[in-house]
Order: structure tokens, then sequence, then C-alpha cells
């Protein structure tokens, strides 16, 4: 397939003809310069990393509703949330479907990564692994203990098969339950992620003690929050479908004058899609609202370029000979492409031959 538009990656957008073959890139050049095969199909678009969704909860696709009335704490803290006791009720076989299904709808739309945070102890991480055997959608594991205070051996087996950890907000655990998780995962060497100042504004020092790999949220964050966290070089995952469920949203214009590394997810499965270019879409127009616009490029980013350095594989987010990237075809006009990617793409639009078909390796 050779592909006349343009490319849009960790170098930037610009004008590109890229020729594909198997799913990879195999040729790099000038737009016009390229000239197709005779058996060669030739397409108009831009060509992106594959989008990695970077805050999911999984496990509550077991049950998809609007959410019922009340305050956020009381639909997802644990241990007695409504979501925690939806969890608790439902049979494995259920939560198994359901991660499933949404794997396939995430598949369906070029995602390549789902960064998720996963409950119920050892035995959530267990049953989201044995759910993703197979999918083409690679699937990133941040478990959380169960025991409070926190039991080390339950933490060790833990991080021994997940990826990491992803605890509530800062204030419902102890600094030293933070502390000793902190620790623990720098030990391992695996990921420390923590939600924070999602319904109330929660002081930096806070969560910013032990130093996280990940917030999540920052809903609730001031301007100068924000820039202690960039200070800080800690990346920030942000879900604006899900705070916009309970009236609130991230300072995303704020974010960006602030220099902070961007992800982007979906949140709860029970309440929206884990559609991440159905995030994006609706990052950007939000902002519009508070007369605080952010960048579409730097939405870009979210969900193409950053995600892969936080996860210490940058050169997957390059569209180049060689890089250890999905690539994906978008049939979207090749002028604008931040915007026209952040703004336009639905999976209709990703070119069928171009979109991983089986599990691989990494990303």
């Amino acid at each position: 397939m050779l592909v006349e538009g343009a490319i849009l990656d960790r170098d930037g957008p610009r004008p590109a003809a890229v020729r594909l073959r198997g799913g990879a890139v195999v040729e790099v050049g000038q737009r016009g310069t390229l000239r197709p095969h005779p058996d060669e199909h030739k397409v108009r678009g831009i060509v992106v990393p594959a989008p990695v969704n970077s805050h999911t909860h999984l496990g509550d696709a077991v049950s998809v509703r609007e959410p019922p009335d009340g305050p956020v704490e009381d639909l997802v803290a644990a241990p007695h949330g409504y979501k925690f006791r939806l969890l608790a009720s439902s049979t494995r076989a259920a939560k198994v479907k359901a991660i499933r299904a949404a794997l396939s709808r995430m598949n369906e739309e070029g995602t390549g990564t789902v960064v998720d945070f996963r409950e119920e102890g050892l035995d959530g991480v267990r049953l989201l692994r044995y759910a993703a055997r197979g999918q083409p959608v690679r699937v990133v594991i941040l478990g959380r203990p169960v025991a409070r205070p926190i039991d080390p051996a339950e933490l060790s087996g833990i991080l021994a098969e997940s990826d990491g950890i992803g605890l509530s907000s800062a204030r419902d655990e102890t600094a030293t339950a933070r502390r000793t998780v902190g620790r623990a995962c720098r030990a391992a060497g695996k990921h420390f992620a923590l939600h924070a100042s999602e319904a109330v504004r929660e002081r930096p020092e806070t969560f910013l003690d032990p130093k996280p790999d990940l917030l999540v949220h920052l809903a609730k964050a001031t301007e100068e929050d924000l820039l202690e966290v960039a200070a800080d070089r800690v990346t920030v995952a942000v879900c604006p479908r899900s705070n916009a469920l309970f009236a609130r949203q991230p300072n995303l214009a704020g974010m960006e004058r602030a220099g902070v590394s961007l992800l982007v997810g979906t949140d709860n499965a029970m309440f929206q899609a884990p559609s991440v270019w159905r995030e994006l879409e609706f990052a950007y127009v939000a902002t519009r609202l508070k007369g605080r616009p952010v960048s579409a490029g730097y939405l870009a980013r979210a969900a193409l370029v950053e995600p892969y350095r936080w996860l210490g594989i940058p050169e997957a987010s390059s569209i180049s000979v060689g890089a250890p990237c999905r690539p994906l075809v978008l049939r979207l006009p090749p002028d604008d492409p931040e915007y026209q990617v952040v703004t336009r793409t639905t999976e209709h639009l990703i070119l069928r031959s171009a979109r991983p078909r089986v599990a691989g390796r990494f990303p």
C-alpha cells in the first residue's frame, strides 16, 4: 500500500508518502516522490502510530449503564462503592466476557495498547491477563492490593504478575501505604500510578509523595499545582468525558502551558465507550466551552506519542523504516493533520489492510 498524504508522529505533522507492506513501514519519502508498484494500492490519508488508551477500568464493563444519582465517591470508592459491589456480585465468566468485548471495541478503533487499573487484588490481575490472552490490543496491567494496611506478601505477589500498581486517590490512602507501594514498585522496576485531585483538590505534597510515575485526573488541580507536577516531571492521564459526567473538567490549557506530559484515557468502562477518538474530540471541543482552548497538537501527542515515552519505548511512536511501530492509515484529508486526527477520526476511516490482525510483540 502506498499512502500519499501526511505523517503525524513523535516528530510532528508533515507531508509525506509512506509505503506499507504487511502492516509495517518499508519506505518513507516526500509527498509525490514514491511511485506505486504495478500491483500496489494507492490511497490518500494520514499515517499515525496506533493510539494508546492510557487509563481504563475494564472490569467495569460487566455493567454498562447510566451512572446512578449521587456523588462520584459513592460510585467508585473502595471497598463498598457501587462499582465494587457490582464487581463482587459478578461472575468471573461475566467479567471476562465484558473485558473481551471492550478490547474488541478498542481493536476495531485501532488502539494498540491500553493501561488498565485492575482492582480485586491478584485475582483481578490474573483475570485481566486471562481475558486479554490472544487479543490484538496490548494490555498494561496496574494491579491494586486489597488489604489495608498493605500486606507485603500480597503486594509482592501482585507486582510479580502485573506491570505495576494503580492506587485510588491520595486522600484515600495513608502516606505509609503510598510510600510502601512506591518503594516496592521502584524496587521491582514497575509503574506506580495514583488518582489525584479528581473530586476535590488535594495538595501536591500529598500526591507527589512519593513521586509516582503517573497521576490520573487532576480535574480539581490549580494552575500552581500543575506547575509543581510539571516541575517534578510526573506524567498525567486525563479522562475528560468521565469527569464531565460529574460536572468537572481538567484544565487542559493550563496543563499545556505548564508543560505537563499528557496522556488520555477513557476511565470506567461502565459509563462510556473505551474510544480514544471520542475522548480526543470531546476534550478538544469541551475546552472551548470554558474559553480555555487546548491545541489539537497537544491532544494528538497525548494519544499517539507521550504514552510510548511513558512506557519506555519512544521509538514506537515513530513512523519510520525499522521502528517498532503499529502504523494506522486514516482516510482523512492530509492538510492540518493534528486537527483532522483529533476531531474527525472514527473506526470507519481506518483502512482495514493496515490494522494489526493478531497479537504480536510489544508495542
